[in-house]
């Protein structure tokens, strides 16, 4: 899996890299800047045959110093440039004075910004703070320029939208992060609007380096970011002892495949609960769901008045009855039932009886929904049953209900940075539970007790906005309900479930409703060659 950095991690790579004389600093900074150019050429590449204009907001610290490298490399390819420098040159950190200093075109200071020559260009890159942001941006003259760059970007999404094809669009680029951004969360750093403009940029292309941070995939950063690409300037890939977040990818294929020697209780048994009479459609979509991922049995557990509606409904599902407590007890003296399911449907006062008697079994068991609501009075009633073979799975609002204190954090709107992320939050949530914790959302994380941490980021190419529809989190309680069932670990279960359904709801597409989700598995699954 491919780490996602903060931004102490990555001055860490990078000074490591130095001192260890791989490269100089201002080598990485020559690179950073031909990567900028080459990803502006790759994504635009009628500019690489014309030429243009280009405006270049340099800040005061090294990112400035990229933009002085981009702003060489352009004028050298026949571009007229003009760079607009928010800061004193006399205080750049030094190898962003030297390529200062290099540069050889138009310089204007922040007083000077209404005098620049260029007002229309064909390229206006945000070099002006990147990774390095720790303050919200507080100067008008900067929030000038950065409403300039946004509004520019919906005048051209409105027109898109609208179907006009004599429109050129905006060619606005910004080195590591849009300014404003908070490169541990994603967040704007004061809040998305000032009272006389805009806080952060936002850019059609986003040029970072080495790896992606995590504003790029958390909270607000995708919709900042435009197109991210990431550019390798040549710093050692091998930088295991940073313990960082990871990005959730493609899984194996032989993880998922089964034996041709294999029967069916290879795969394991699990037991989803559902809710009564006219609630049993969420318990049904994960079960099935369960089913489709390659449990080899999954049994719904209904109360008496439930059975007729379900059974009506299923067909290679089993179905038995569990009216209350007794009989969930009863039912878990057979072993087979080696993953449990409660949330989906199940109602809170059902809740509150079967989640305790399920966690004693101490299986692999996953809550969601409801089996999270029905503890929202007394969260800690709940934590102390939780054991490390759980997995919880809640949206913010679940969240929020069970942890709070550390919703309420996630929630503020930061000061500084770098502030609080979804990432903080998933992990002092899942040291809290003592097991997995799996907090939904575009950004989906997933925690473990023992610090390890994932996002599956449902952004840039693999946008899924379909998912916002009702039943879609039944089904990943589910799927990785199923996954447990056949032998998974828990996060491994939750890492491989999430990157899934993403894709089962991006072969679908536009009209995606619950039920189509795991009828989309078998094409996904062929696609990762199962």
């Amino acid at each position: 899996m491919t780490k996602l950095l903060t931004a102490a991690q990555i001055r860490l790579i990078e000074t490591t890299a130095i001192g260890l004389g791989q490269a100089t600093g201002l080598e990485l900074m020559e690179r950073a800047g031909q990567g900028v150019v080459a990803a502006i050429f790759e994504e635009w590449s009628d500019l690489a045959k014309s030429g243009g204009r280009a405006v270049i907001l340099s800040g005061p610290g090294n990112n400035g110093g990229d933009g002085f490298v981009v702003a060489r490399l352009l004028q050298g390819q026949g571009w007229q440039v003009e760079v607009l420098l928010y800061g004193d040159p006399a205080k750049l950190p030094p190898d962003a004075r030297v390529n200062y200093e290099r540069w050889e075109g138009r310089t204007l200071g922040v007083a000077d910004f209404g005098r620049a020559e260029i007002q229309h260009p064909d390229l206006s890159i945000d070099a002006l703070f990147g990774t390095g942001l720790t303050r919200p941006i507080e100067d008008p003259v900067l929030w000038e320029y950065l409403w300039a760059h946004d509004d520019a970007e919906d005048a051209w999404e409105m027109r898109r939208q609208g179907g006009g094809t004599d429109i050129v669009p905006p060619r606005t680029v910004a080195i590591d992060l849009p300014s404003g951004l908070c490169s541990d969360s994603g967040k704007v750093i004061g809040g998305a609007f000032a009272q006389h403009g805009r806080r952060c940029a936002r850019s059609a292309l986003t040029v970072s380096f080495h790896a992606r941070k995590l504003g790029h995939v958390l909270s607000e950063g995708p919709s900042h970011c435009g197109r991210l690409v990431v550019k390798d300037i040549g710093l050692n890939r091998d930088d295991g002892g940073i313990e960082a977040a990871t990005s959730v990818e493609a899984p194996s294929g032989t993880h998922l495949y089964k034996s041709e020697h294999s029967h069916k209780y290879s795969h394991g048994h699990a037991l989803v609960l559902s809710g009564g009479v006219g609630k049993t459609g969420a318990a049904r979509l994960a079960a099935r769901a369960a089913l489709r991922i390659g449990a080899g049995l999954v049994t719904l557990g209904a109360p008496p008045a439930a059975q007729m509606e379900i059974a009506s409904q299923i067909t290679a599902l089993m179905l038995k009855r569990v009216d209350g407590a007794g009989d969930l007890l009863e039912t878990l003296q057979d072993e087979r039932f080696n993953a449990l399911c409660l949330g989906p449907g199940l109602g809170e006062t059902r809740s509150r009886e079967l989640v305790p008697v399920a966690l004693s079994a101490a299986r692999p068991t996953v809550l969601d929904a409801d089996a999270l609501s029905a503890f929202a009075e007394e969260p800690g009633a709940l934590l102390e049953l939780l054991h490390e073979r759980c997995v919880l799975t809640p949206h913010t609002g679940e969240f929020a209900r069970l942890f709070p204190d550390i919703a309420e954090k996630l929630n503020e709107v930061p000061a500084k940075g770098p502030a609080f992320s979804k990432v903080d939050a998933a992990r002092e949530a899942a040291a809290r539970a003592g097991c997995c914790v799996l907090v939904k959302g575009p950004d989906t994380v997933i925690a473990t007790l023992d610090g390890r941490c994932s996002v599956n980021s449902a952004h840039y190419n693999r946008a899924a906005p379909w998912l916002a529809t009702a039943g879609s989190g039944d089904t990943l309680a589910g799927f990785i309900t199923g996954l447990l069932a056949r032998g998974f670990e828990p996060m491994q279960a939750a890492e491989t479930a999430a990157w899934l359904h993403v894709e089962c709801a991006r072969i679908f597409g536009p009209g995606l409703i619950a039920e189509d989700l795991a009828e989309q598995l078998p094409a996904v699954l062929q696609q990762i060659e199962v």
